[in-house]
């Protein structure tokens, strides 16, 4: 990856990438490594982490590497003590770590130790690096922490602990940037869609034809998540919103998939009636249905 020197934003800063080893958040590490960042690199496979770790230092950049589970509060709490420990400083944190859904799996058929996994996996990996980050972060008065989701939390993507897992990695973040505003650190979310080992080969291209035949994906959608990016589409946006140029920029969540970047408004509710509760009655079951059901089917 070449990048030219005064593009260097992040010189001297040190930033955690939990799951940095593979597809997106290798992609990440290596844009920030060649920023000028300092980078821990995290994941399960040693040897993933290690392959990671050497093309980053090979092209001039500086690379850690903690191998473990994410969604461990002892590994979780290693990242953030050897990006002090190394670099004397902790200034993003980028969560990319993640499992995919078990083929075929839906409500109807998913063992409840599945969706235990899918859960933690997800969710458990952003609350515990999360958690370690943030008390470092307030601590000196600054820092940046992007975790990643995905636009399956819509549920569009079929599935259970994935969508679910996702879904609450955004409301966390959300929690997160709202606490940690005053403490002058930053949290947002990115959904971003790329061909990674997780979104290539037979099975997966099935999955999206058969999600497309049950009418839950439309026919562009269908066709984007069989042609998608490299990671290094995405990547950016994560170095993006871990420098300054981000600074006045938090609670957000960001799609980015390809050449496409856009993010989600703040969902609101759409008034459908209302009544002074001091001046009259609980709203009845006919018109409710008359506000709600036939308004929706009329749509």
């Amino acid at each position: 990856m070449v990048v030219n020197e005064a593009e260097r934003l992040l010189a001297g800063r040190a930033v955690v990438v939990a799951g940095g080893s593979r597809g997106i958040g290798r992609s990440v590490a290596e844009l920030l490594g060649a920023l000028g960042a300092g980078v821990v690199v995290n994941g399960r496979d040693a040897d993933a982490v290690a392959e990671t770790v050497a093309a980053i230092t090979a092209s001039g950049g500086r690379a850690t590497a903690v191998v473990g589970p994410a969604n461990s509060e002892r590994i979780a709490g290693a990242l953030v003590d050897d990006c002090v420990r190394t670099y004397g400083q902790l200034d993003g944190l980028i969560n990319c770590a993640g499992i995919a859904e078990p083929p075929g799996s839906s409500i109807l058929n998913i063992a409840p130790d599945d969706f235990d996994r899918l859960i933690s996996a997800h969710l458990g990996s952003a609350f515990h690096t999360c958690r370690a980050a943030a008390r470092v972060m307030a601590a000196q008065g600054h820092g940046a922490i992007v975790t990643t989701s995905s636009v399956a939390f819509l549920g569009d993507y079929g599935g259970t602990g994935y969508p679910a897992g996702k879904g609450a990695v955004n409301a966390m973040t959300m929690a997160v940037a709202a606490e940690l505003k005053p403490h002058g650190v930053r949290a947002n979310v990115v959904c971003p869609g790329a061909r990674t080992r997780l979104s290539t080969g037979a099975e997966y291209e099935r999955h999206i034809e058969d999600l497309h035949r049950r009418g839950l994906l439309d026919e562009t959608t269908m066709r984007a998540s069989l042609d998608s990016a490299p990671p290094a589409f995405v990547a950016p946006l994560y170095a993006y919103l871990v420098s300054d140029l981000a600074q006045g920029v938090t609670g957000q969540i960001f799609v980015a998939a390809g050449g496409f970047v856009g993010s989600f408004d703040r969902p609101t509710p759409r008034l459908l009636g209302y009544r002074d509760h001091h001046e009259a009655e609980p709203w009845s079951v006919d018109e409710l249905h008359t506000m709600i059901g036939l308004r929706i089917a009329a749509h």
